[in-house]
């Protein structure tokens, strides 16, 4: 298919242009759902309900953590999986003559953190100018609704695309990547996949995997009148988390192997984000056990980095006399994903380059991310050009997360764009 006529681009910009505050209010109202791990379903149950009655055809159901327990994708969890709901619209044509398309986004976000170091509460979400502050509005509430609202242009215009287009709405990006992968288990397949992630305006050409693990140190409680005759477990653990960071440093030292990784400064972060231990202030601790989160480069196993782990954590143990003959235990209860690259030259990012042009009137640019993404589903298992490209945004994961709402606008016109080419289009 060929770049689209100027006129209908400037329609389908302008159809964006003008449903443009029901997307903001939309966005707000979907910020306010705290969709927290676990509490996801309330934010699934609106977004169910506002797609079946927008046309879509409506799939809904729980991850059933044995479908996809034995694929080479999936992360081991702890949690249990009641309220891990997937939701997914399809929405179908007459005639089948244009391209499939997967629209994707992920519904769950981080906690909040102290909520007293939050401006505003955090799931009430505030419009300063040009943002809109909330957890979770840009991480990625927003690029849901411009996925949605794109599709929205267009058929306020009467049209539709001509072929198959998927919104799906998954669980568990922020921990596991278990919800896009339960969806393309479930069967769910198309010729391309946008996730409008927030990454300031640019494509993702590559990111890095992630490994979580726990590691649990036992120690020797005596009273603290003893100490010197015990082993405090939370000492040590310290000591251990010394020894990852010289995992750390060997594994960016190996950049230079890893095309598109060559010229970042630190592409492997490692981060202890919880750490809990001992029982009484004049007691040694018995015990102390801390969570980690470690990067892999594209085309590293998940199993072979968690080999490295663990060879690396039982050399700084054989240096700690009382855990060398008693080691850290060691799980891993998360993300166990590999990384990706999108490799250039596809059709599908020629297409997004011209409506990324026709949208910000400037070319599009790509670039690399040391995070994580939901996308190594797509290009890695189901060998589909997946192109993450979102709005600018600040403070994800952290206080005062806000995006940009002249970003979001001009993403949502690009993806409206890619449709209306991708996909083409069909009078409703």
């Amino acid at each position: 298919m060929s770049a689209l006529p100027e006129a209908l681009t400037r329609e389908i910009l302008a159809a964006v242009d003008a449903g443009f505050d029901s997307q903001v209010e939309f966005t707000r109202t979907l910020t306010r759902f705290p969709s927290l791990r676990g509490q996801e379903h309330t934010a699934q149950d609106f977004l169910h309900r506002e797609l079946q009655a927008r046309g879509y055809t409506m799939d809904r159901w729980a991850i059933e953590v044995d479908d996809i327990r034995h694929h080479p994708g999936f992360s081991p969890i702890d949690v249990d999986y009641a309220n891990a709901i997937n939701v997914v619209g399809t929405m179908r044509p007459r005639s089948e003559t244009g391209r499939s398309l997967i629209l994707n986004g992920h519904i769950d976000v981080v906690p909040t953190g102290p909520e007293d170091m939050w401006t505003a509460p955090p799931f009430e979400p505030r419009r300063e100018g040009d943002w809109l502050y909330g957890r979770g509005v840009a991480d990625m509430k927003a690029g849901i609704a411009a996925n949605i609202f794109a599709v929205e242009a267009l058929k306020s215009l009467g049209y539709r695309p001509a072929a198959t287009l998927y919104q799906q709405s998954v669980v568990e990006e922020e921990c596991t990547g278990n919800g896009a992968l339960a969806c393309l288990v479930r069967g769910y397949r198309a010729d391309a996949a946008i996730i409008p992630e927030p990454e300031d305006d640019k494509l993702v050409r590559a990111n890095v995997g992630v490994v979580w693990f726990r590691v649990r140190v036992q120690g020797v409680p005596v009273h603290v009148r003893e100490a010197g005759t015990g082993a405090n477990a939370i000492e040590a653990a310290y000591e251990l988390i010394r020894g990852l960071r010289g995992l750390e440093a060997e594994w960016n030292a190996r950049k230079g192997d890893h095309r598109y990784f060559e010229d970042l400064d630190h592409p492997i972060n490692f981060n202890v984000g919880k750490i809990r231990g001992g029982d009484w202030a004049s007691s040694v601790p018995a015990w102390c056990e801390f969570d980690c989160r470690i990067a892999i480069y594209p085309g590293t196993g998940a199993q072979e980095a968690a080999r490295e782990i663990e060879t690396h954590l039982r050399r700084v143990s054989d240096g700690i006399p009382f855990l060398a003959n008693n080691p850290p235990e060691l799980i891993f209860n998360g993300f166990f994903a590999e990384g990706y690259v999108l490799e250039e030259g596809s059709e599908a990012e020629a297409v997004l380059s011209r409506a990324h042009m026709a949208s910000y009137a400037k070319p599009l640019e790509s670039f690399v991310t040391p995070g994580y993404l939901d996308g190594r589903v797509f290009v890695i298992y189901g060998e589909t050009p997946c192109l993450v490209y979102g709005p600018y945004s600040e403070g994800i994961h952290g206080f005062d997360e806000r995006v940009s709402l002249a970003s979001v606008k001009r993403v949502t016109g690009s993806i409206a764009l890619f449709i209306a080419e991708w996909c083409g289009l069909e009078p409703l």
